[in-house]
């Protein structure tokens, strides 16, 4: 492979890594099935592709499709709620995230909903509403016709209305609402934290076996507010917290002697938090932790 054949595939990378991302909701499959379709990229006849775009996002589609059947296999098994991997979005990791619409795509809510569906459902929902692909260039993607796949999508879209998030907070508001959320969890100010919480507020929790974690969901404010107050005491305040966004929502990500220990993304609806979702697994936290190194140490405030 020549220097400008490497860069040419270099320069897709960053969507290939979105395209594989939302959907696997795995950064460390995703990287794993870009890597592959570079390999493929390698090996491959160049002058047999006439479009490089479409040719590698039809095999990213490909790896990624085998991938999402055995990991449904795994996830029957898996301890405790299983949650996303959480990916940093304050860059271009994903792609622009300036509007509401585009945060909501690559929300922890949103790739939840995404579990719904079948493979193929999933591939024609995420290339059409996250790509802006026609139903022919998706039909070409997954080797179907184009009414099939304009079936496909429609039917992922029913599937996904139901539950899909509406969040109404802007990314200031977001924030602020974390900032607060922070410092009444880590002076432990129950009756504060809980008045940040909707009356129906969730808490997710994933530790998959390798971390404690709450093996079930909490809900209601006092609830939550207890659950969050007890973390603090058994040792999360001697943790450096420092305050980001995570799948295009605020978020809180604790580190210790440099190692990542968790990740806390708030969901707001109505300028309440309406869902915590906190990811304390381990093997979910090795990509961001990169992404954290990457950026040194300031990016962690005690």
């Amino acid at each position: 492979m020549s220097a400008r054949e490497a860069e040419e595939f270099e320069s897709f990378r960053p969507r290939l890594f979105s395209l594989a991302y939302r959907l696997l909701g795995s950064a460390a499959e995703a990287e794993d099935a870009v890597q592959d379709a570079y390999l493929r990229w390698h090996a491959a006849d160049r002058a047999a592709i006439e479009t490089p775009a479409a040719w590698l996002t039809r095999v990213v589609t490909n790896l990624c499709h085998n991938r999402m059947a055995s990991a449904r296999v795994r996830r029957e098994a898996y301890v405790g709620p299983w949650l996303p991997e959480p990916v940093m979005t304050e860059g271009a990791r994903l792609g622009p995230m300036e509007s509401a619409e585009q945060r909501e795509a690559v929300s922890m809510a949103m790739l939840l909903l995404l579990e719904r569906l079948t493979p193929a459902e999933r591939a024609a929902f995420v290339l059409r509403e996250a790509f802006g692909h026609s139903h022919r260039e998706i039909a070409a993607v997954l080797e179907i016709s184009e009414a099939g796949a304009q079936q496909l999508y429609h039917r992922a879209r029913e599937r996904v209305a139901e539950g899909r998030p509406r969040f109404r907070a802007t990314r200031a508001e977001g924030r602020a609402i974390a900032e607060r959320f922070l410092r009444a969890a880590a002076v432990g100010d129950l009756r504060s934290l809980e008045s940040l919480l909707a009356a129906d507020v969730a808490a997710w929790a994933d530790g998959g076996g390798k971390s404690t974690a709450a093996r079930r969901v909490i809900v209601g404010a006092a609830k939550v507010a207890r659950y969050l107050g007890s973390w603090v005491e058994n040792g999360a305040a001697e943790i450096g917290v420092a305050i980001g966004e995570v799948n295009g929502q605020p978020a809180l990500y604790g580190v210790a002697e440099g190692r990542l220990l968790g990740v806390m993304v708030l969901e707001i609806t109505d300028g309440l938090v309406s869902t915590v979702r906190t990811v304390v697994n381990p093997d979910k936290l090795v990509h961001m932790s990169a992404r954290l190194r990457s950026q040194g140490p300031s990016t962690v405030s005690r």
